[in-house]
């Protein structure tokens, strides 16, 4: 299949993301003075914005890439989780998946910036385990939605969405149906996701997830990480995004090792979920797991030439990815 066939391709397909949402809140503004209150700062605030987080920058990175984001998630019955709700129906995301909880407030990632200087973050959040009824909810939903993907994505912020419990019957669940399952995992479920299709964490989760003690031969300490966490956790296949020195990724019988393009960085917070948004689809559309590794690297260096967290830009990426695929 051409390149130009599988962005296209991209287009028909359904990808549900299961995992942690969040506000983040901007708060820009100038600083003239110190309060005569405390040895502080005072912010005069000129603007204000906000904007998807956690697993919804994950949806908006699919719905960039052309594919149909299904976003399920928990989040509390509060004004912040309308707020999220609204921000999600301006750029034609659906909100069916968004379960709201009066056990929970929706996590709020409030930002104070003067200029281009962050001052403060200020983080309105619940990181507890979801209960058990908002588990049977949110099982019961992501279910009903499943039966539409193509993937499903599982985005872990350690925010208390995921779990052990609902991560295990969704996988097993998904596997039954043949749909594939990829994982962005963070440390606290980081051995909870036996079966999924592909296992994805960077060099500091692998090396945390893992207890790893790592030498410095960067390629030779996540082999040696990437093949214990086969014995314990049985993953079809598994790739780790190594900053600088690219990706790694096997199917445990192949592996390839992708260096990193060079790039003018200006800022690499929101490139590994583009990574894995990339990746998902990919692997959606059976690419062979050298090109999924190589087209989800060319994006996760390509987000990181911009300030701030941006879904990926597809046309920018086709035309990258046709130079060496």
């Amino acid at each position: 299949m051409t390149i130009e066939k599988t962005f296209e391709e991209f287009n028909r397909l359904k990808v549900l993301i299961i995992g942690d949402v969040m506000v983040d809140s901007y708060i820009w503004g100038k600083v003239d003075r110190i309060s005569p209150e405390a040895p502080v700062p005072v912010v005069n605030t000129t603007r204000r914005e906000n904007r998807l987080g956690g697993a919804a920058n994950v949806a908006k990175n699919i719905h960039a890439l052309g594919a149909t984001p299904i976003l399920c998630s928990v989040v509390g019955d509060d004004e912040d989780g309308i707020i999220l709700k609204k921000l999600m129906e301006d750029i034609g995301i659906p909100t069916d998946g968004i379960l709201q909880s009066k056990q929970r407030r929706t996590t709020v990632k409030h930002r104070i910036l003067a200029g281009y200087q962050q001052m403060m973050r200020i983080d309105s959040e619940d990181t507890h385990d979801i209960g058990h009824e908002d588990t049977d909810m949110l099982i019961s939903k992501v279910k009903s939605l499943a039966e539409a993907a193509d993937v499903i994505i599982f985005e872990d912020y350690d925010k208390g969405v995921l779990h052990e419990t609902a991560i295990q019957e969704i996988i097993h669940f998904a596997n039954e149906r043949g749909i594939p399952t990829t994982v962005d995992p963070k440390k606290r479920n980081f051995l909870s996701y036996a079966g999924a299709t592909l296992f994805k964490p960077n060099l500091k989760e692998l090396r945390e997830g893992m207890k790893a003690d790592f030498t410095g031969d960067v390629i030779s300490d996540v082999k040696a990480s990437v093949t214990a966490l086969k014995q314990q956790m049985d993953v079809t296949n598994a790739m780790v995004t190594l900053s600088e020195h690219g990706v790694y990724i096997t199917d445990f019988n192949q592996e390839y090792h992708i260096p990193a393009h060079k790039r003018e960085i200006s800022d690499v917070s929101g490139a590994g979920d583009t990574v894995i948004s990339i990746a998902s689809v990919c692997l959606a559309l059976g690419m062979s797991i050298d090109k999924v590794a190589a087209v989800a690297n060319l994006g996760g260096g390509l987000v990181c030439e911009h300030l701030g967290v941006v879904p990926i830009d597809k046309k920018r990426l086709q035309e990258e990815a046709r130079k060496i695929l």
